[in-house]
């Protein structure tokens, strides 16, 4: 999904999410909102959005896993000398 959506603050900071954006986000009203300020500007999301960006962000190897197989390794070494 890719748009861009021109919304105003209220005086009271609360922002209106235009129809069109919200039925095809699936958000209801109630729902949960994480704003997320970045080098690029503020990304809103839902909180099952950040969780599977962190998520993403966490995968690949175990950083334990990886240390304990360069120990493994330095030790390995050591006892070849």
């Amino acid at each position: 999904m890719s748009g861009t959506y021109a919304v105003t603050m209220g005086d009271r900071g609360r922002l209106v999410v235009p129809a069109e954006l919200r039925e095809h986000a699936g958000l209801a009203a109630g729902d949960p909102l994480i704003l997320l300020e970045t080098s690029a500007g503020v990304v809103m999301m839902t909180r099952d959005q950040a969780l599977a960006q962190v998520r993403a962000q966490l995968t690949g190897e175990s950083l334990v896993a990886e240390l304990v197989r360069e120990r493994r390794t330095a030790a390995s070494a050591e006892d070849r000398r």
